[in-house]
């Protein structure tokens, strides 16, 4: 059967994972019927046996805070035991990377950081596509409720190369796990090589196809095999809200997990934003040439959430519980511009892996891009030309919203405010503390 997350009828398949003189032990409760979906939960959300599926619905729900979440993992979370070996051990020295960031944070340049590495990386790139696809065609938008334990769930399978649930929703149904509708496939190296690369098939449309080379539909089995096979495993995601969901990845004694966290100034990811989502962004382009035009408050709440949901996953990142001692970075995006090398030289050995010569050709071939192939999606930037064209972009009136509404995450993360339009325009004035996050 099929697993997959529904919003109005949910059946829940509970995964109890029980740790045994260092031997973990999975057991999944029986279906209870063929015609309900099964929702996989991770062990801190485990629902109760032979309940109703509005009750599973209602369980979900109920213990989706991050403050009952917490509560619950330490009084009851397998992973909360201390181990009586290291997470690099028991991982067999397998890193495991998952690169956080929102959108047009310049994630997907980051992330190349990691696909470009070489034969013993496994790259994927945003598998929650698929995820937030589904939750948000079924109830309407995402409710963050639900999203937040699925992205969760997903992307822990994924770290342990495990493929069944991400294939539960992807769109159409693979057959017999192969699909030819995987979300920007052609950004994984990992899945246009051998052996995943496949013979052609013909007359196989494949929307997000291999570039490089031509590969048939992508078989999820091989995938598996990949991954099982390569050394570290690395994920980008711009669809996790807060960081605090993810403790039992970093809590799981296979997994010995890494997170960067990726940030930019808000100012310049709504002016980037408002170019690359422009149908999305009308309300914002209205506002700023309209000076009588009315704030729409839902757009100012959904600005405040976004930055809030960062800050506060960054302070707890800062602070180092120990659950994310030696486990989390910030990464500014504006220092990446400016300094590419250095500041990939030290992801790489935050994360405790080799800096390979291929990743550091790479970085200087796209760093230096022409305008002809620096696009709105393109990786091939001229990083620190990048950095100031935010601020020749955008009127002062929307800054200075940005600036009221996200005032506390902008000092967090070292921007500087622009008191007015010359200040805004002047290139001789920085905007950018110089910071070092720990």
């Amino acid at each position: 059967m099929r697993i997959k997350y529904t919003i109005s009828v949910i059946f829940i398949v509970t995964l109890v994972i029980i740790e045994k003189e260092n031997n973990i032990i999975s057991k999944v409760s029986d279906k209870l019927s063929t015609q309900l979906t099964p929702l996989l939960l991770g062990p801190s959300l485990s629902a109760p046996h032979n309940a109703s599926a509005d009750q599973h619905l209602d369980h979900l729900l109920e213990n989706a805070s991050v403050d009952q979440h917490e509560d619950h993992l330490l009084e009851n979370s397998t992973w909360s035991i201390q181990q009586s070996v290291s997470p690099a051990s028991a991982s067999g020295g397998q890193k495991h990377i998952l690169l956080l960031a929102t959108t047009r944070t310049g994630s997907s340049f980051v992330g190349e950081f990691f696909n470009q590495q070489g034969s013993n990386m496994f790259y994927l790139f945003e598998p929650l596509w698929h995820v937030e696809r589904m939750l948000s065609v079924e109830s309407g938008g995402t409710n963050a409720s639900v999203a937040g334990p699925a992205y969760r769930d997903v992307l822990h399978q994924l770290f342990l190369c495990e493929f069944s649930l991400l294939e539960s929703f992807i769109e159409p149904a693979p057959q017999d796990h192969v699909t030819a509708s995987l979300f920007r496939r052609e950004s994984s190296q990992s899945l246009c090589e051998d052996p995943v690369c496949t013979p052609l098939v013909k007359k196989a449309f494949e929307r997000y196809h291999c570039r490089m080379r031509r590969c048939g539909p992508l078989n999820l089995t091989l995938a598996t095999q990949s991954c099982k096979q390569k050394e570290h495993h690395a994920i980008k995601s711009v669809r996790v809200r807060q960081l605090e969901t993810l403790r039992p990845l970093a809590e799981d004694p296979r997994l010995d997990m890494k997170f960067i966290q990726l940030v930019r100034d808000p100012r310049a990811v709504l002016a980037s934003r408002m170019v690359a989502f422009s149908s999305k962004y009308k309300i914002w382009k209205r506002w700023a040439v309209d000076e009588d035009l009315p704030v729409d408050e839902d757009e100012v709440r959904k600005l405040k959430g976004n930055c809030d949901n960062i800050r506060m996953s960054a302070e707890i990142g800062l602070k180092q519980p120990p659950w994310l001692r030696g486990r989390y970075m910030l990464v500014r995006y504006e220092d990446i511009a400016r300094f590419p090398m250095h500041k990939a030289t030290e992801m790489y050995s935050f994360i405790g892996i080799p800096f390979t010569a291929t990743v550091e050709e790479w970085i200087l071939q796209n760093t230096q891009a022409s305008k002809e192939v620096s696009g709105v999606y393109s990786t091939q930037k001229n990083s620190s030309e990048q950095v100031e064209k935010w601020r020749f972009n955008i009127p002062f009136k929307l800054v200075q919203l940005v600036q009221k509404v996200c005032g506390p995450t902008m000092t967090l993360f070292g921007y500087k405010f622009a008191e007015n339009k010359d200040m805004l325009i002047d290139k001789s004035i920085s905007l950018i503390e110089e910071r070092t996050f720990l």
